[in-house]
């Protein structure tokens, strides 16, 4: 195994440094009367600090020594909210509550073992998703004496707890094992009593059915309004007497997959709603039948008020800003970020893939390397989850291939999130299979094309992705080398120790563990690590709580047997997905430079 730090043998215009520099990131956009607020990363000390824009000027509230992310089902969301003097936020190190007024410091309000997310603020409580060890519930905070309420329990999960602006019903979204957030949840209310408690919950949807709802909103005249994919895609409905009803939408997703806690991506307005859906894979942004789009391909985190419409977004030649939109003449004022890396003349624009593969069609984006070449080499990038989704907006790392010679192909195979249930399903018992056929068809079709050499291509992915890495390697003769980020090479060994939020993904995607074991046996990459015949290079966190180093370092040990080249680096530092910009740019610039040596390049 080779473990030596090599570096590239020339100066690249386009560094790995400078990549990881510009992965600077948003989230959790939130406005109200002491202006906009946002939590900020920033790679250089991966961590992530509440920002303030008031009157023109943005003002950092996080001290040093802080940084706001929850780790609630292990990937957070939902890690702070505005109060009327400041903000309550959940500390990444301890994962407690804090408290900050605008001009002070930070003072704890929680102490203890559990951890918080999905912050909501309404009549003076903080509402939260609880996490103690594997039981979860909803609490409340009185922000007044540090007082802790009771509010739900008994289901498996909970997210997005939100009070009606009377406070006279708490509606929330709970699931309970096996199901996940994206195949089957329940809408719940519950109404205030005199005493001010709440009452038995009920359910407005979700019972009757297989249908995962996710971001619940109360309006300004108290009506209930949710998502649901009841109708094939995320779509906005209204509760009525009768139950709830769709609202008039494009039939597209109008969310992702909650992954993450503290999604916002639509919102009702008087007789209207704000929404970003999804159109052929490029997002749209939308207040009734008026478009806001613009030059813009991803919106998340909603929010606006009479003169401008609020979001991160990014396109695909700007990556990840805080953008205002007016209202009146669309036009957009960039308030942080969305600084491209690289002239725009110089930057890879994605394509609309979509090609056959098996008995239907995959989609994702390619990138045309940035040389001359006629044929070049690819990288295939194959997304985490497995049921998220890669997007057409500017990805320093994306662009750091594309400047080196390769063609890049951005997948959204099936089971990906974006083009409606019935696609996002398609991973139901065939994970190990889909995914990979559509890894592999894509390859023939763009080298059909003309567009690629398809002797030269690479496959690379993380986590979910990094299995699928593994098992193109292992069962088909596709690729000359490949890429595994922290990915699974033993899936019964990962039921066995991930945690409960994933505790029964495997099932939904392969089967029962014990009555489908030869299912198992057959898309287990590490019992058939003998049929991969080509270079692979892996790369770990030793950190990890979701899959554990020692599923890589069993891998690896089961190559090195069979003569394989094989790299492998391992960071004291990170958890699931790197965060900390030396390490991202040491794994990027190696996985570069292994491929080079793979294709007989000096180093």
């Amino acid at each position: 195994m080779n473990e030596t730090h090599a570096s590239s043998p020339r100066a690249e215009p386009f560094s790995a440094t400078q990549a990881v520099a510009a992965g600077m990131d948003f989230a959790e956009l939130q406005l109200g009367a002491n202006g906009l607020f946002w939590n900020e990363y920033r790679p250089e000390d991966a961590a992530c600090r509440i920002w303030q824009w008031r009157d023109g000027v943005a003002k950092c509230l996080t001290p040093n020594g802080f940084s706001v992310r929850s780790r609630v089902y292990e990937y957070g969301g939902g890690a702070f909210c505005l109060t009327p003097d400041g903000v309550v936020f959940v500390n990444e190190a301890d994962q407690q509550l804090y408290r900050q007024t605008l001009d002070g410091a930070p003072e704890a309000l929680t102490s203890g073992e559990c951890r918080y997310g999905d912050l909501h603020f309404a009549f003076g409580q903080v509402l939260a998703v609880e996490e103690q060890q594997d039981q979860h519930r909803l609490v409340a905070f009185d922000l007044a004496d540090s007082t802790r309420h009771l509010l739900a329990e008994g289901a498996d999960f909970y997210a997005a707890p939100i009070l009606s602006p009377d406070g006279r019903r708490l509606a929330w979204i709970e699931w309970s094992r096996p199901h996940q957030p994206w195949t089957s949840t329940r809408l719940m209310v519950a109404e205030r009593l005199t005493d001010g408690a709440f009452s038995s919950p009920r359910c407005v949807a979700g019972a009757e059915c297989e249908e995962s709802i996710q971001q619940p909103r109360f309006n300004a005249e108290n009506r209930l309004y949710c998502l649901t994919d009841r109708a094939g895609f995320w779509q906005p409905w209204a509760e009525t007497s009768d139950g709830l009803r769709p609202l008039p939408a494009t039939q597209a997703d109008h969310a992702p997959a909650p992954w993450q806690l503290g999604g916002c991506t639509w919102l009702p307005v008087e007789d209207w709603f704000l929404a970003s859906w999804s159109e052929g894979g490029f997002g749209r942004l939308t207040l009734g039948n008026e478009d806001f789009t613009g030059d813009y391909s991803r919106f998340r985190h909603l929010a606006l008020d009479q003169q401008f419409i609020y979001c991160i977004a990014a396109s695909p030649i700007s990556p990840s800003a805080v953008i205002a939109i007016d209202r009146a003449s669309h036009e957009v004022n960039v308030l942080a970020g969305g600084v491209a890396p690289l002239p725009a003349e110089r930057i890879s624009r994605p394509q609309t893939l979509r090609y056959p593969s098996g008995s239907g069609e995959a989609h994702g984006f390619f990138y045309p390397a940035m040389n001359d070449e006629a044929r070049p080499p690819l990288v295939v990038f194959i997304h985490g989850g497995p049921t998220s989704a890669c997007y057409p907006m500017l990805d320093p790392r994306i662009q750091y291939w594309t400047q080196r010679g390769f063609a890049v192909a951005d997948l959204n195979y099936r089971g990906s999130s974006g083009y409606g249930r019935a696609y996002r399903q398609a991973l139901h018992l065939s994970w190990g299979e889909v995914d990979v056929e559509d890894a592999c068809a894509v390859v023939a079709y763009l080298a059909d094309q003309g567009l690629i050499d398809g002797e030269r291509a690479f496959i690379r992915g993380g986590s979910a992705g990094g299995y699928t890495t593994l098992c193109a390697l292992a069962f088909q003769q596709v690729f000359r080398a490949g890429a595994s980020l922290y990915g699974v090479s033993d899936p019964v060994a990962l039921a066995r120790a991930t945690h409960k939020f994933e505790g029964d993904y495997l099932d939904w995607l392969i089967g029962d563990p014990g009555q489908d074991a030869e299912r198992y046996a057959a898309r287990t990459p590490l019992l058939h690590a003998s049929n991969i015949r080509v270079p692979v290079i892996f790369f770990q966190g030793e950190l990890d709580a979701v899959v554990v180093p020692q599923q890589t370092r069993d891998m690896v040990i089961a190559l090195e047997r069979n003569g394989i080249t094989v790299e492998a680096y391992y960071y004291a530092d990170e958890r699931h997905g790197f965060r900390r910009a030396v390490n991202q740019a040491h794994a990027l610039e190696q996985e570069w430079t292994f491929y080079r040596r793979v294709m007989g390049l000096a180093d």
